[in-house]
């Protein structure tokens, strides 16, 4: 079924790498050396079409690799010691890592999810709404800094479950199938190589939040994000609505 209710707010798993750092709200997670140790779990098993989403804050230059996200059936509170890495550390694990692969709705089976909070936006400059084609669409690569991706689970009708990756607010399709929907899934976050830091992503579920709809409707009156900064509008509804 869908995740229709509203769930409460998601957060990650005390237990993680020897080298992330999680702040005290415990929705952003830094890997503070290396390029290692970054693995960090969600802080409870993910339902059926529970979207799990986090936002690329900050990158680190001189390292190969990328982000990694997926679902485990291990549960973080019993591994001892945290793998070093998600791939092929928890793969090779009992409960192993599902990998993933380096409308105004997103609809994933039966799942519906306002897409407006998905996509990832690159902070505007002086002359990008001259220079950046893609400036109305705000589409980044997978990996940038600022993109947003996700990971969520559909039940399937012979009980088991299918993965879905969602990169900027665009399902990748099913990217492993058959997973054991009989016992929890943690989402897993690999912070790793060029990722230094991400944060997560709250959703909106059913319909858009009051924020998510004043953003709609102002940017159906400009020409471009730049001129938000013109308008008479509170501080933080204007950085909501170019950054967020």
């Amino acid at each position: 079924m869908a995740a229709a209710a509203p769930c409460p707010p998601v957060r990650f798993h005390h237990i993680h790498g020897a080298n992330i750092r999680v702040d005290p709200s415990r929705t952003q997670a830094t890997r503070v050396e290396s390029f290692a140790h970054g693995l960090c779990f969600s802080q409870a098993p993910l339902g059926p079409g529970q979207l799990f989403l986090v936002e690329i804050a900050e990158k680190e230059a001189g390292w190969c690799g990328h982000l990694r996200v997926g679902l485990t059936a291990q549960d973080p509170g019993r591994l001892e010691p945290v793998p070093e890495y998600s791939l092929p550390d928890l793969d090779r694990a009992p409960g192993r890592l599902q990998r993933f692969l380096s409308s105004p709705y997103l609809l994933i089976e039966e799942t519906r999810i306002p897409r407006d909070k998905l996509v990832g936006r690159s902070r505007p400059g002086r002359y990008s709404h001259i220079l950046d084609d893609l400036y109305r669409a705000n589409v980044l690569p997978a990996t940038a800094r600022r993109s947003r991706i996700g990971v969520l689970y559909t039940l399937q009708p012979d009980g088991t479950a299918n993965m879905h990756i969602v990169i900027n607010g665009a399902d990748m399709g099913p990217s492993a199938r058959g997973l054991p929907a009989s016992c929890p899934l943690y989402a897993v976050v690999d912070v790793f190589a060029s990722t230094k830091q991400v944060r997560i992503i709250q959703v909106d579920y059913g319909c858009p939040s009051l924020q998510t709809l004043c953003r709609l409707t102002i940017q159906k009156h400009i020409v471009h994000r730049l001129a938000i900064d013109g308008l008479d509008l509170p501080p933080l509804l204007k950085h909501f609505c170019q950054h967020e």
